[in-house]
């Protein structure tokens, strides 16, 4: 099919491949206005627009394609951009100018731009093509893999390459549920940006998370197993049995188009480009991961928006910009375990020198390699605490001088030792956000230009919207050009009260505050919003523990505490009764089913060891309450921003390899913690050994046993950012641990932030670990003896608000659909999948609705 000209008037710009990179070059295009000048044509090989790869992982933690999605809805549209999906550009005719796709399209351009990035390598092993054998790279290779790992016969995992790539698959992995394993044919993980001590830091820590670890290994052929589905056998004479295979063992350019028209290709492959990425052809260009730019091919995604930018800079006419490669330092979180590469890692620059600080006791490895003359930074690596990484890496890029002695960067602040840091010390052509090229000079322009918060900073400069590494730096230069301004850096939780959630808790515990009324008179202004009188619902609960929803109480909280359960998406409610540490008596357990069966309600057994029960309408939830309760449930707080679980392993009662027993002491944590509100939800665990079967390392309070007691680790999470635990105190005795956790909770509930997780807490905390060792430990506040005794007042005003309001019929008469009926919604609709329901599909519903009516 050849492509009808008649209504084009304008030279022809065509893109082939609509990944990230060329997506940004399409951005590029239209802010240098060039959609004015051409008819831009792009061709997407997948079904989907554009998405981020970079977060690619999180698809199986949650996060749907049309979240990944960068392409925002009609956004082609607006801009007159011709998009060709489901469609792959088979053939460029240089000497034509035009283009032939699989769908028949022949289209003939002015100017041609591949960005056709890069494929999986998969190594050539015998075998490799094995059913259940499979790629990380597109939305449908996940798919594909997620289908794999629903098998019930697949119960083990397992990545081939421990690198970057490598470690992301694997906690997709891991994800899963599926036991994990790691093979790598190096001697060790991350071989490109880490040395031998910081790779055999990262592989323990790893294997600390049960995640298993094979690296000096060639795999020979992968064969059927006996016991599982595959066996790869190692050139060692070794094997390792597995069930699902994932290849991320390095990419290779996808340069074969490029090849086949003739174009200039590396000799290890690669469509070779200029400094202003024109390949071969003038008329042509490359970027991303399918152009080889001085013998180089680069994987990471910031290369691939410069060279998109300078390709579109080019193509407009600016012959001034000039692609002069890339900074490859990366910082990110591989399977909870912090990591960062900066620059020349591995010391290879002629007479450089490195520095190294290594606690093993706190897994942390701190690298910075500097000039002969020790005047220059040149690079780093970071495991395990990498709070430093935004001022290594400014101080390497922009070559800001170094302080007499190099290693104050990484040991702690030595008496008189000095050096300038923070925003100030940046030059202002420091490239802020390396991701989309934005200097500190643009940032300050645009507040200067009226950007006054973070949002608006970052819609207009770009800074900090890709990887998000840059988003602390860029918030550091937000507030201290506001204050040059001398425009007060606004700390106030919402227009109703100039202060912080920090500030407002002190507010609440010295002037004995009892009611949001009483609050907004005292301290605020106006009749308060959705953004103060949850926060302020919270702290009162985290004072006082009042009863929610008691008449001052009740209008403040947001739905999912006003109705004491979960909303879910199509309107209806899950229940989740407490089952303290796990543990759970057979009667209970028949209970539950019997009160899933009788309200028609899905269950599915929770990663914190209870169980959730989905559809409740919300007429329901008080009978489902008072069944459960008369079982001897309570409720498990699973609404509020409150403690959740304490999860835990069998421990020494039953594990051979218990230490301790580690499912009396979660139970115990789990009953004095309950109820307990906070700036946002807690999640705890103990584990009876250093095997750490509960995951302790993950969660904001974590619990390990040893031979002479407890290790108590602090500041955990999973989600979007995980974060690995902080080693607070070793072999603790009971009492000591429960003071030490009494304290640390108390002093995060007094000090964290409105919705900040202790993670972010610890990362924010001004002296870190450090501090909360010497606060917590050694009682250097003088404000111990206090927390104890504002926790000991939570656990002694516990109650169950699903019984306090079962008690109370004013109560219950607030569950109900309709205020002047009692019948049930009908717009909550079910569909029956696997023998349980779930939520209707839109399109479902619509047919459901047709059926009734008729």
């Amino acid at each position: 099919m050849v492509m009808n000209y008649n209504e084009i008037t304008k030279p022809t710009l065509a893109i082939i491949g609509n990944g990230m990179v060329g997506h940004r070059f399409i951005e590029q295009c239209i802010d240098l206005s060039l959609h004015q000048k051409y008819t831009i044509i792009t061709f997407c090989e997948e079904p989907r627009l554009a998405y981020d790869r970079v977060h690619l992982s999180t698809f199986f933690s949650g996060t749907s394609a049309e979240e990944l999605c960068l392409v925002p809805n009609h956004y082609y549209d607006e801009f007159g951009i011709r998009v060709y999906t489901n469609d792959k550009v088979t053939a460029i005719h240089p000497n034509q100018q035009s283009i032939t796709s699989a769908n028949g399209l022949n289209i003939h351009y002015d100017k041609l731009v591949i960005a056709t990035g890069s494929y999986p390598f998969v190594p050539p092993i015998p075998g490799h093509d094995r059913p259940n054998c499979f790629v990380y790279r597109t939305i449908e290779d996940l798919e594909s893999i997620q289908a794999g790992a629903l098998d019930k016969d697949v119960k083990i995992g397992t990545v081939v390459g421990g690198g970057l790539l490598g470690l992301e698959a694997a906690k997709a992995v891991k994800d899963l549920g599926l036991e994990t394993h790691v093979v790598e044919f190096a001697p060790k993980l991350m071989a490109t940006q880490l040395d031998s001590t910081s790779g055999d830091l990262l592989q323990q820590k790893i294997e600390s998370l049960d995640v298993h670890v094979h690296t000096n290994k060639n795999t020979q052929e992968i064969t059927a197993g006996s016991e599982h589905q595959h066996k790869m056998n190692f050139s060692d004479g070794e094997y390792l049995e597995t069930d699902l295979i994932l290849f991320s063992a390095g990419i290779r350019p996808r340069d074969e188009i490029a090849r086949a028209a003739g174009l200039d290709i590396g000799s290890r492959g690669g469509i070779v480009i200029d400094d202003h990425c024109q390949t071969s052809e003038s008329n042509i260009y490359a970027i991303g991961e399918c152009a080889l730019w001085n013998n180089r091919i680069f994987g990471l995604v910031a290369p691939g928006y410069e060279m998109a930018r300078i390709a579109a800079l080019h193509i407009s006419g600016d012959r001034s910009a000039f692609f002069s490669g890339a900074d490859l330092s990366t910082k990110l979180k591989l399977l909870g375990v912090d990591v960062a590469s900066i620059g020349d890692a591995h010391g290879r620059t002629e007479g450089s020198k490195s520095f190294a600080l290594i606690d093993e006791a706190n897994g942390i490895y701190k690298k910075i390699v500097v000039s002969q003359d020790k005047k220059t930074l040149l690079g780093g690596i970071l495991i395990g605490d990498v709070s430093t990484y935004g001022t290594l890496l400014q101080l390497a890029i922009n070559q800001i001088p170094l302080p007499k002695n190099p290693d104050d960067l990484i040991l702690p602040q030595r008496e008189g030792s000095s050096m300038l840091t923070g925003p100030d010390a940046l030059p202002n052509n420091a490239i802020i956000c390396s991701c989309n090229n934005v200097s500190k000079e643009a940032i300050c322009n645009a507040i200067g230009d009226g950007a006054t918060d973070l949002a608006s900073l970052k819609t207009c400069t770009k800074a900090s919207t890709t990887c998000g590494g840059c988003t602390e730096l860029v918030k550091e230069i937000l507030n201290s050009e506001l204050e040059k301004q001398g425009i007060a850096v606004a700390k106030g939780i919402c227009e109703h009260f100039s202060y912080s959630r920090q500030e407002l808790y002190h507010i609440v515990r010295v002037e004995g505050i009892r009611s949001f009324e009483q609050m907004i008179a005292h301290a605020g202004r106006g009749h308060g919003c959705d953004i103060c009188k949850p926060t302020i619902a919270s702290i009162l609960a985290s004072c006082w523990n009042d009863y929610i929803l008691k008449e001052q109480h009740a209008a403040l909280q947001d739905t999912n505490d006003y109705y004491l359960a979960n909303m879910q998406k199509n309107g209806s409610y899950s229940v989740v009764p407490r089952i303290p540490g796990g543990e759970i008596t057979p009667d209970k357990l028949i209970t539950i089913g019997k009160v899933a069966s009788k309200y028609q309600l899905y269950t599915k057994i929770t990663g914190g060891q209870r169980i959730d029960l989905f559809g409740a309408r919300l007429e329901q939830l008080p009978d489902i309450w008072r069944e459960l309760i008369d079982a001897g449930f309570e409720s498990g707080h699973a609404y509020g921003k409150a403690m959740r679980t304490v999860k835990s392993c069998v421990g020494s009662t039953w594990c051979r390899y218990g230490v301790q027993d580690s499912v009396s002491m979660a139970i115990a944590i789990e009953h004095r913690y309950r109820g307990l509100r906070a700036p946002h939800k807690i999640k705890l665990a103990v584990s009876g050994c250093t095997r750490e079967c509960a995951e302790a390392q993950s969660k904001d309070v974590g619990v390990i046993a040893t031979e002479k007691g407890w290790n108590l680790y602090v500041g955990g999470n999973g989600g979007m950012r995980p974060r690995h635990a902080d080693l607070l105190a070793v072999d603790l005795d009971n009492d000591t641990l429960i003071k030490f956790i009494d304290r640390f909770l108390m002093f995060y509930i007094k000090t964290g932030d409105r919705l900040q997780r202790t993670a972010t807490w610890m990362n924010n905390l001004e002296g870190g670990l450090e501090y909360l060792k010497a606060v917590i430990c050694e009682d250097s506040l003088g404000i111990a003896e206090e927390l104890e005794s504002q926790m000991a007042h939570i656990i002694g005003s516990y109650q169950c608000e699903w019984k306090t309001t079962i008690n109370d019929p004013e109560k219950v008469k607030r569950f109900r659909h309709f205020i002047n009926s009692d019948k049930s919604d009908e717009n909550i609709q079910f569909i029956k999948e696997r023998d349980q329901i779930r939520p209707a599909r839109k399109e479902e519903r619509v047919e459901l609705v047709n059926i009734v009516g008729n």
